[in-house]
C-alpha cells in the first residue's frame, strides 16, 4: 500500500470527509480511560481519600455513642450505636462522592490543564459519566471501609434487613452528591468557592438530616424542614435497609422516597449535562 501511494501521490486516500465523526455511538475507550484516570487519582492518595474519612466517621460514632448512648438508650427499637451507624456510613459515602467530583474540573481550571479533559473526543455525557462513576467508586470504597470498621466496634449491629434499600439509597445518595460536586466544579473558580459549598451547604445538610436522631423528636416546623431535605430520605432509606424501619414511614413511603430520589437525580443530571454542553466557565 505504501508503494502504491509513493508511486502515485495523487491517488485518493480513505480518510473520512470533514465533519463526519469517526467515533459513532459511545466512546467506550475514552470513557473508560477517563474513569480510570479519576480512580487512580484518588487511589494515589488513598490515605487521605479513603482511610482518613473512615477514621473521621468512626470518631463520630465513638463520640456520639459515648455522649448519647449511655444507659442502653434505644432508638427505633435498637441500640443507639446500631441506629446511628448506617447514617454515618452513607453520610461518609455522600461527602466523599462530592469531594471527588468537585475537584475534577476545578483542579484542571486552576492548574491550566482543563484542555486535557475538553480536547479528547468525549461528549458532555461521557465526560459527566466518567467523573460521576469515579466519584461513586470512591463513595463505595469509603462506605465499605467504614462499614467494616463499625462492624468490629462493640455494640454495633449491621445486620441487613432489606438489601435493595441499602444498595439503592447508597448508590442514589452517591450519584446525587457526585452530580452536585460536578456542578460545583464547573461553577467554582478557586478552591475557596469549593470549600464554601462544602462547609455551608453539604455539611449542614448532611448533619441536619436525621443522622443522629429521629425527626419525630423535632418541632413540627423543623420536621417540615427536614422532610424538604433530600439528604434525609437518603439517610433514612439507607437506615431502613439495615433496621427494617425508619422515620420516613412504612414500606410504601420508603418506596416512594426511593422513586423520588431517582427522579431528583435525573433532574440534576439533565441540568449538569445542559451546562456542560454550553461550556460555561470551561471553554471561555
Amino acid at each position: 500500500m505504501a508503494d502504491e501511494l509513493s508511486a502515485n501521490p495523487n491517488s485518493p486516500r480513505n480518510f473520512p470527509e470533514r465533519g463526519v465523526p469517526v467515533i459513532t455511538g459511545i466512546n467506550r475507550v475514552g470513557l473508560f480511560a477517563l474513569y480510570m484516570k479519576e480512580v487512580r487519582r484518588f487511589l494515589k492518595v488513598q490515605t487521605q481519600t479513603i482511610w482518613a474519612p473512615a477514621v473521621t466517621t468512626l470518631l463520630f460514632l465513638v463520640i456520639f455513642t459515648v455522649a448519647l448512648g449511655r444507659g442502653g438508650r434505644e432508638v427505633l427499637g435498637v441500640e443507639f450505636a446500631s441506629f446511628v451507624a448506617p447514617g454515618l456510613i452513607v453520610m461518609g459515602m455522600m461527602q466523599n462522592a462530592f469531594a471527588n467530583s468537585s475537584f475534577s474540573l476545578l483542579s484542571g481550571k486552576i492548574q491550566g490543564t482543563i484542555i486535557d479533559l475538553l480536547m479528547p473526543p468525549l461528549s458532555p455525557g461521557e465526560l459527566m459519566g466518567g467523573i460521576v462513576a469515579a466519584a461513586v467508586t470512591r463513595a463505595i470504597a469509603v462506605g465499605c471501609t467504614v462499614a467494616l470498621a463499625m462492624a468490629l466496634w462493640p455494640g454495633v449491629s449491621l445486620a441487613v434487613t432489606h438489601i435493595w434499600a441499602v444498595i439503592w439509597f447508597g448508590l442514589m445518595g452517591a450519584v446525587m452528591l457526585a452530580l452536585l460536586g460536578l456542578a460545583t466544579s464547573i461553577w467554582a473558580e478557586k478552591f475557596d468557592h469549593n470549600a464554601a459549598i462544602t462547609n455551608f451547604v453539604i455539611a449542614p445538610l448532611s448533619l441536619l438530616s436525621g443522622t443522629f436522631y429521629v425527626i419525630d423528636n423535632l418541632a413540627p416546623a423543623f420536621q417540615a424542614v427536614s422532610r424538604a431535605n433530600p439528604f434525609f430520605y437518603v439517610i433514612s432509606g439507607f437506615r431502613y435497609g439495615f433496621l427494617g424501619q425508619s422515620d420516613i414511614g412504612d414500606a410504601s413511603a420508603v418506596t416512594m422516597a426511593a422513586i423520588g430520589i431517582a427522579v431528583f437525580n435525573l433532574v440534576i443530571a439533565f441540568a449538569v449535562y445542559a451546562v456542560l454542553r454550553t461550556g460555561w466557565k470551561l471553554k471561555s
